[in-house]
């Protein structure tokens, strides 16, 4: 099989369920090509669209839109304008599948899904396409899109998606895909020397190590919550903060905090693995990707300010598990935090919670359902 998988650059979390499923193709011995579908319109629109989702999560507008889509979701019986907005590329869209030999679709968001459901149901293309969700709820206008089959992240969302009108038979709670280098296991005395090692830092082995995820594009209130940190256990603990591709939040971070010994920022960097092996406690906004990845290494998650939306419901998702604990609170952040070190039988409920909840196989269904559904 020769499979196409579309993804889009709206956040780094789609490219990277992408780039897992990918993984596993390429380790099967199938054939697959990972593409940003609005670049197939041209890279600068593509551009402009990733800007556009970047300012309004930076300010209020992104909530505002989110609540405004789903209530028109809701409430509407006709395609949305969402829906006609995709159509209107699906034939360029349609080319590059024929031109490249393309045997299934495997959609990672919500817009591609969109231009698919418009090729099938005009009778342009059967090729089965199926759609990988990529967050712990049902996002909306997925309702109106019409593909073989939808890969939920877990079995106790099934009725909030076919509440919101997905047909249940072809609803399948296999997980969301990350890589499998979050299946993979290292000690935390390994993991911490690999880090000191590739990082040229010096930390006391008996320190506890915070590690603050901002996300790809570098979200959230961070300073108030390093403050926090500080003032709560600056004697206790090593702060390790990723900020994505932010240099600009980099270049801040590294100013104001650079007189303290246990502060060290870092930008983009592919070593997130081992420094989840590394740390103690993950404080991260509730990506569903990143919010998987940890689960899947079973280590304390707090979840910090969500960006409002889907990432609101991640958190409630996982919070209500027993997989993290989330807080807008930095102080009530840092107290729980601490409490997760020292707790050995709270952090213990939290990291069998995940392990019940986590599904390893994720890709592998994946892939026996595009070869079911093909």
């Amino acid at each position: 099989m020769n499979i196409l998988i579309l993804s889009c650059n709206t956040g780094e979390g789609h490219n990277s369920a992408a780039r897992a499923i990918s993984e596993h193709l390429a380790a099967s011995g199938i054939g697959c090509t990972v593409t940003d579908t609005l670049s197939l319109v041209s890279r600068s629109f593509s551009q402009t669209i990733s800007d556009m989702y970047l300012y309004s999560t930076r300010t209020s507008l992104f909530k505002h839109i989110y609540r405004i889509g789903g209530a028109v979701s809701d409430s509407i019986r006709s395609k949305s304008v969402i829906y006609l907005w995709n159509m209107m590329y699906s034939g360029v869209l349609l080319d590059y599948i024929n031109g490249n030999g393309f045997d299934a679709v495997i959609c990672v968001h919500l817009f591609p899904a969109e231009a698919m459901t418009a090729l099938k149901v005009n009778g342009k293309t059967d090729i089965p396409c199926i759609f990988v969700m990529t967050d712990y709820t049902c996002i909306p206008f997925l309702d109106e899109t019409e593909l073989d089959g939808y890969v939920i992240p877990h079995e106790h969302l099934v009725e909030e998606f076919t509440q919101k009108g997905l047909p249940r038979e072809k609803l399948f709670p296999f997980g969301i895909p990350v890589s499998s280098r979050f299946h993979d296991t290292n000690t935390r005395t390994r993991a911490r020397e690999e880090i000191l090692s590739a990082f040229g830092w010096r930390i006391p082995q008996e320190r506890k190590w915070f590690l603050v995820m901002t996300g790809s594009m570098g979200f959230g209130n961070t300073e108030e919550l390093l403050d926090e940190m500080l003032r709560q256990a600056a004697d206790k603990c090593e702060i390790i903060v990723v900020c994505g591709r932010n240099a600009q939040m980099v270049n801040e971070l590294k100013e104001r905090y650079g007189p303290a010994p246990n502060v060290r920022t870092i930008g983009y960097t592919d070593r997130i693995p081992l420094l989840m092996d590394a740390c103690d406690v993950l404080f991260t906004k509730p990506g569903g990707i990143s919010s998987t990845e940890a689960m899947s290494k079973h280590i304390p998650i707090i979840h910090t300010e969500p960006i409002p939306g889907c990432e609101t419901r991640n958190a409630e998702f996982f919070h209500y598990h027993g997989m993290s604990y989330s807080s807008t609170d930095p102080s009530q952040q840092v107290r729980i935090a601490l409490r997760l070190c020292h707790d050995s039988t709270f952090r213990a409920l939290m990291t069998e919670a995940q392990r019940l909840n986590s599904k390893p196989d994720t890709c592998r269904n994946i892939c026996t359902l595009l070869e079911s559904v093909a």
